[in-house]
Parts: C-alpha cells; structure tokens; sequence
C-alpha cells in the first residue's frame, strides 16, 4: 500500500484512540469475569472489531456535505421515520420496544437519533451564531429534539430520552444562550416534567424514580436493582476484590452486570482506585474530543465536536448515577463498556466524523467560515 495512503488512513487523534482500550478492555474484563460460557464477551469483540473497521473507515471522508441543509433534513427525516416504524414491527425488550430484532443481531433506532440529532443542532445553530440569544432559534430547535424525545419516550425508553433532551440543552447552552433564556429553559423542564409525570409516565416508570427517592421501601421488588448495585458498588472498597472475584455479580445478586450495571460490577472488582483510573481515562477521550472540536474549521464542526462529548457526558453522568444511587434506574449504558453493538457503532461512527472533520480542516475556506458564522 502507497506510503502516503497508510499515511492517512492512520492520520486520527492516537491519544483519544488509545484512552479507549482500556475503557474497552474494562468493559469485556467485567463481561468475561463470571462464567466461561458467557455469549456477551465474544459478541462483544465481534462489535468491537467492527466498529474500529468502520471508524477508520469513515474517517477517511470528507463531512463538509454534512453542513448542506438536505442532507441534514433527509438524515432527520430518516431517523424520526425509524422510531415511528418501531411502534409498527419493533421487538419489545424490558417493556421498551427500542429495538428492530434482525435475529443475528438487533437494532437501537434511538442511538442513531442521538447522533443525527447533535448534526441537525450543529447545523442549525452554526447558521444562526450571532443571534442565537434570540430565543425563538431556541424554541424552534426545542422542537427539532422534542419529536425526537417524544417518539423515544413513548416506546418507552426513559433513559434515551432523557440523554436526547440533555444533548439539546448542553448544545443550546455552549451555542451562547443568555441567563435569563437559561432560567426559561429550566422554568419550561420543570413544567414539562410535571406534565410528563401526570400524563405520559408508565406506572413502572414513576415507581422507579419514587424507589430512587425511598429506595429502602421496595428493596425486594422496584428497588432490588437500585439497592444491589450500591452494595455491589460500596463491596469494591479502596482496592476491588480483584478480577473474577466479584461476588455481586458471580452470584447474580446484581441483575444485568453486563449492560446496565457494568459500572457497579467493574467497582466490585477494581475497587475505587479502579474507578478513578476508569474515569481519567473517559476525562482524556472527553478532552481530545473537546479539543478537536474547538480546532474545527467552521462553526459547524465545532458544535458538532461538543455535541458528542455533551452525549458521552450525559450518558456517563446518568449511567454512573444510577449505579452509585444518585439517579432513577433508566438502562442506560456506559459508553465503550456496556455489552451492546447499537451504542458501540454509533459511538465510533460519531469519533469517525469527528476524526474525518479534523483530517481536512485545513482545507476550509474563509469565505465558508465567514459565511457561516454571519449567515449568510
């Protein structure tokens, strides 16, 4: 292969990319820990294998057309028809029905809206720079990301749509708004929250966030998971109880260690030095996406760019919360550690374009930028 082609394939931020393995590593270490016959941790290399092909592959190409108005509006469309198409033919798993079932292997449609939903907010706010205090550009993509949350939360998956309405507010946030549209903002949540409780909430959802405040009242039935899991967590100590010996889950007291609970499983064996170095690790990914983000030649590379990292610290935020008991049990994984191929390709798709931004960067013209930033 011609030296300068190798050259660019590999041309991608190496420090980002090798803060993953050990997250990555992390993850199969916990699904392989209990048992010798578990299914999830050679699924899990497969989808590991797969997304790295697919995340060099696709920083290969050129995003600059993701600015282009069609091609963002027929990606929105795209996804909002998928989550429409769940209620017809999608697989109903733990009460959701989040998934098309392809009997080798299923798909998460809400994954693929996340994504396509921080590309519709960077393109739309990177148009409309200067006058993003302007509260109705807020309002207006309040509603591009409320179709995406409402069709999520119906299926229903809390959990996604809850990450889907924090990418919209930490996009909204770092795109400039004001503190008074801030304090709007959370004034209209609290409202819609009200709302949502009184009219949209399932019976099992609202039992979940009442366990999250009384979780000793149900500790046998709603609270089971929530309780095991700090136990699994606070049984790690300073120093885990070392790899395999993690009681927890080898005796299956802490339910779904491979997916929902992986964090608490991970802290029963590693301990809470474990833990800190799990988190540099995310805080060095989370960084160089950070820093990627703020080189991007345009507006729109740079919202996009946050608008991951907003995603990974969401999911991050709500999945470690709801392991340790500061959060309503949602099932929503850790990005890179979770058992899953949905959340794995999608999230290296995401690293892919960012990584495709960056390689061609320099080749943006002023006038674009120019253009974007008044626009024009």
């Amino acid at each position: 292969m011609n030296r300068k082609v190798v050259g660019k394939l590999f041309d991608i931020d190496w420090i980002l990319f090798m803060a993953l393995i050990p997250i990555l590593l992390g993850g199969l270490f916990t699904m392989n820990s209990f048992s010798g016959d578990n299914p999830f941790f050679t699924r899990q290399i497969i989808w590991i294998s797969i997304s790295i092909i697919f995340f060099f592959f696709i920083s290969q190409f050129d995003f600059k057309f993701l600015r282009r108005t069609g091609v963002v509006i027929s990606l929105y469309t795209i996804s909002a028809a998928l989550l429409l198409f769940l209620f017809l033919t999608g697989a109903i798993f733990s009460g959701a029905q989040s998934w098309f079932n392809f009997g080798l292997f299923a798909f998460q449609p809400s994954e693929f809206s996340k994504l396509i939903l921080i590309i519709l907010l960077a393109k739309y706010f990177s148009r409309r720079h200067v006058e993003i205090k302007n509260i109705r550009h807020i309002l207006v993509s309040g509603i591009y990301a409320g179709l995406i949350f409402l069709l999520v939360l119906f299926q229903p998956d809390f959990g996604s749509a809850l990450i889907i309405g924090s990418i919209w507010f930490g996009m909204v946030f770092v795109s400039g708004i004001s503190k008074k549209h801030i304090a709007l903002v959370f004034s209209v949540a609290a409202i819609s929250v009200g709302l949502l409780w009184g009219f949209v909430f399932e019976d099992y959802q609202k039992n979940r966030v009442m366990t999250f405040i009384h979780p000793l009242e149900d500790i046998q039935g709603a609270g089971y998971n929530a309780y095991q899991s700090k136990i699994t967590v606070g049984s790690g100590e300073v120093l885990g109880k070392g790899l395999g010996y993690g009681t927890q889950s080898r005796l299956k007291f802490l339910p779904e260690y491979e997916t929902d609970f992986i964090f608490a499983a991970f802290s029963e064996e590693w301990g809470f030095m474990g833990v800190l170095l799990l988190l540099l690790f995310y805080g060095i990914v989370i960084w160089r996406i950070v820093v990627n983000a703020t080189h991007g030649a345009t507006n729109f590379e740079i919202l996009f760019g946050l608008g991951l990292a907003i995603m990974f610290v969401a999911h991050l935020f709500v999945h470690i919360g709801m392991n340790i008991g500061i959060m309503p049990v949602t099932g929503i994984t850790i990005p890179f550690m979770s058992y899953g191929g949905s959340h794995l390709l999608i999230s290296f798709t995401g690293l892919g374009i960012l990584m495709g931004m960056r390689k061609y960067r320099r080749g943006a013209h002023r006038e674009l930028m120019s253009n974007e930033f008044f626009g024009i």
